[in-house]
């Protein structure tokens, strides 16, 4: 199973924008997870910096924005490298040898888990689920995903994340 999609260039961030996502999309129901949303697509990541923007236009706490944003652990607070590779850590993968798997993304990569490259061209990301129990241990390579990762299928991931 394979879904496929491009990741956008992030724009860099500009305050005077991410308010003026924050006022487009404050006044429709349940407006939070929307706005992290479009501020993560725009710019790459939800900097701690605005997280007060979004409290008072909301009229919420910091702590309450601070909690949904930190609950979630797609929203970033740096930008993704160019590549963002995902690693299935939950219980159907950890079985299948995920772990190992992990392993061998850091020493190939060079770093831990949940960070990028110094290059900036891979971030390394360990995910709960991707829904692959069936074909664990899973990855997920910009978006596309790809079942029973062995040490050889990481490599070609590895290999495609640096080009």
């Amino acid at each position: 199973m394979e879904v496929v999609s491009q990741m956008a260039p992030n724009k860099p961030w500009n305050a005077d924008r991410a308010l003026e996502i924050i006022e487009e999309i404050k006044e429709i129901e349940g407006p939070l997870l929307p706005i992290l949303h479009e501020l993560q697509e725009e710019f790459g990541c939800v900097p701690e910096s605005v997280l007060p923007m979004i409290a008072h236009a909301l009229n919420l706490s910091r702590a309450e924005v601070h909690g949904v944003a930190t609950f979630y652990h797609d929203f970033r607070r740096e930008p993704a490298g160019k590549h963002v590779l995902k690693l299935c850590g939950a219980e159907a993968c950890q079985s299948m040898g995920g772990d190992h798997i992990a392993a061998c993304a850091e020493k190939g990569l060079g770093i831990k888990v949940g960070s990028t490259s110094l290059d900036g061209q891979v971030t390394l990301e360990h995910v709960y689920c991707l829904g692959l129990c069936a074909v664990a241990p899973a990855a997920m390579l910009d978006g596309r995903v790809v079942g029973r990762v062995d040490e050889r299928r990481l490599q070609g991931l590895l290999a495609e994340a640096r080009k």
